[in-house]
């Protein structure tokens, strides 16, 4: 069977060349559309329930909002985990899906299973999903910069501008703001004066409530024309605030503005930011969307910020904390630089033990080919361009072209004892079908090598699954390419004047080193094999403190410190003993910028501080 695919490979050089070029032209275009990040995405497939409770404590939460919806949600087909958290104010339940699962199938499932749950919690109480994106979404941070702006005022084009104009970028799933004040209408009742008055604070809330709505109504004709009526309701002011009506028993109503006063303030903070140990800043979250490459909304990002930079006002700028397109450059081309090292490396060791440079041009263009046939299949799997994915390339490039150096020396062994007359391809033919098979079952050996590694499952196997992937498909296309490509190439490139093997005066130093080992060896059998062992054994002393990392370490040039606090700590200290840290941080000359945190994106205990510095 190999032989006869090796002989019409040979036969039908214009078919397997024109199968070459198509599959270089798909691999090079799979090779662009390939999503690239750093590192695979190792976060669970969840889906976290938001849920709003204002001003309620933690255990009121838990009663009426955590603990109803986390029963509801615990019957969600294909569901792992559920997990809920009770803050004050606010619920967050995350669901965990089985490995696999489709994002957005967990989502509208546990969107069906909210309809019953919701039934049990409070009426004014309106759980909301959270974003499409991953643990590992956190592709993007900027901050917004204004002379002579209060944070407010920052925070308002933040909210009201900036974020609005970024979340239409391709593949965003959400823009977090952070930092800064939320303005709104606060309302200072006096109670001396609501008592003096008569007027309870139920009154208060109930009359700003009703006083916000607009009021539909028909159509009127005059002179031949129509008018709508309606009317017209909205506060748009704190002036329209102030007169509205509490109670009119007297002959003057009772105004709010008699019983409160109305100003314009911030609302509650649980967060803070911090820019560089110089003050609060304002900042903003661009949230990757699930499965979208994260190069691409980078750069999608940018291309948005740049057009809404144009329509900031003056003195006001977009300035980047955070940009892990830096780290995804810096990974992919060190990992491309490896692969051209490895394949220049291969080209040179064949060409020196082979002295016959169109010979050696039958492994360097086999190896390329296979690589852009495992992007290829890396494109129809679905799997990304990472440190792991890429690594895998890396670890099969050397024993790609095992097959072909040795069916190449094979051949120039025939051509060497090919007696005059004889045509050349017969010999050459003859030497691929006599290691042919052998070498193919070998790569074949070789690719089901990593295959317990299919068998882990959760972080490590999202972590490990794309080197095995990559690397078995890379052995697959090296294996397949040497029962085709490789008798088709030797064809065409193995002639002209062949050395023998010993006038090559590398083969010649290296046969006489080896020649008197080898002999030694098998003389001393016993005594080789005593050896061995006791290497092995040796090594069991150092393996036993090597130590251990789940992750590799990465050079991403940007460092992540998060201390914790106790709980209870107030946002001014959280924000006083965040500026003092990035102070400090700041001062060190290799930092170009540190920007920190306290508290979280939504309501939550300020205790955890991070930051995050630039070198």
């Amino acid at each position: 069977m190999i032989g006869a695919v090796i002989r019409w490979s040979v036969r039908n050089l214009l078919l397997v060349l024109l199968a070459t070029t198509t599959c270089v032209g798909t691999g090079l275009l799979a090779v662009g559309r390939l999503s690239l990040d750093a590192i695979p995405d190792l976060s669970d497939t969840q889906v976290i329930v938001y849920t709003e409770m204002p001003g309620q404590a933690p255990q009121v939460v838990e009663d009426q909002v955590t603990y109803p919806l986390t029963t509801a949600l615990l019957a969600v087909p294909r569901s792992r985990v559920v997990r809920g958290f009770s803050f004050f104010g606010v619920s967050f339940v995350y669901v965990v899906f089985d490995d696999g699962t489709d994002i957005y199938w967990a989502r509208s499932r546990v969107l069906e299973y909210l309809s019953s749950g919701s039934a049990k919690l409070p009426p004014t109480v309106k759980p909301a999903l959270g974003p499409d994106a991953t643990g590992v979404g956190w592709v993007y941070q900027y901050v917004v910069v204004g002379a002579n702006r209060t944070l407010a005022e920052l925070r308002s084009l933040q909210d009201w501008y900036i974020r609005f104009g970024l979340a239409k970028a391709q593949g965003v799933a959400e823009v977090a703001s952070v930092g800064g004040f939320v303005r709104q209408y606060n309302v200072v009742v006096d109670p001396a004066k609501l008592r003096s008055y008569g007027v309870p604070l139920g009154r208060v809330v109930e009359a700003i409530r009703a006083s916000n709505r607009e009021t539909g109504g028909r159509v009127v004709e005059l002179a031949e024309a129509e008018f709508m009526v309606r009317g017209r309701g909205y506060l748009t002011g704190a002036a329209d605030l102030e007169q509205i009506v509490l109670k009119a028993d007297g002959s003057a109503p009772v105004l709010l503005r008699d019983v409160a006063h109305i100003e314009i303030g911030p609302d509650e903070r649980r967060g803070v930011t911090e820019l560089n140990g110089e003050g609060e800043a304002v900042g903003g979250i661009a949230l990757q969307r699930f499965g979208q490459n994260a190069l691409d909304v980078i750069d999608n990002v940018k291309a948005k910020l740049g057009d809404i930079a144009r329509g900031l006002p003056e003195g006001v700028r977009i300035e980047t904390v955070y940009d892990r397109s830096e780290l995804i450059h810096r990974a992919i081309a060190t990992l491309k630089s490896t692969l051209i090292e490895e394949s220049l490396v291969v080209a040179a060791v064949c060409m020196v033990f082979l002295l016959h440079v169109r010979s050696a041009l039958v492994a360097i263009v086999s190896l390329p080919v296979g690589v852009l046939v495992a992007f290829i299949a890396m494109q129809v799997l679905g799997i990304g361009s990472n440190i792991m994915s890429l690594g895998g390339i890396a670890i099969a490039i050397g024993a790609m072209v095992d097959a072909a150096i040795v069916m190449i020396e094979n051949a120039h062994k025939h051509l060497e004892r090919l007696a005059p007359g004889r045509p050349r391809a017969e010999a050459i033919v003859a030497a691929a079908v006599e290691v042919g098979p052998a070498l193919f079952f070998s790569l074949l050996v070789i690719t089901v090598s990593f295959l317990p590694i299919f068998a882990l499952e959760d972080q490590e196997g999202r972590l490990f699954k794309p080197l095995a992937w990559t690397k078995s498909l890379a052995m697959a296309a090296s294996a397949l390419l040497s029962i085709t490509l490789v008798p088709a190439l030797m064809m065409l490139f193995v002639r002209g004047r062949l050395l023998p093997e010993r006038s090559n005066p590398v083969n010649r130093v290296l046969m006489w080193l080896y020649r008197p080992v080898i002999r030694l060896v098998l003389r001393a059998r016993l005594l080789t094999v005593a050896l061995a062992v006791a290497v092995l054994a040796a090594t069991a002393w150092p393996a036993l403190r090597l130590g251990a990392e789940f992750m590799p370490s990465l050079d991403e040039g940007t460092l992540f410190y998060m201390p914790v606090t106790l709980p209870g700590l107030s946002v001014t200290k959280a924000a006083e003993l965040v500026q003092t840290q990035d102070k400090i941080i700041k001062a060190f000359p290799e930092v170009a910028s540190v920007f920190g945190k306290a508290g979280a994106l939504r309501p939550r205990p300020i205790r955890r501080h991070w930051r995050c510095s630039r070198r």
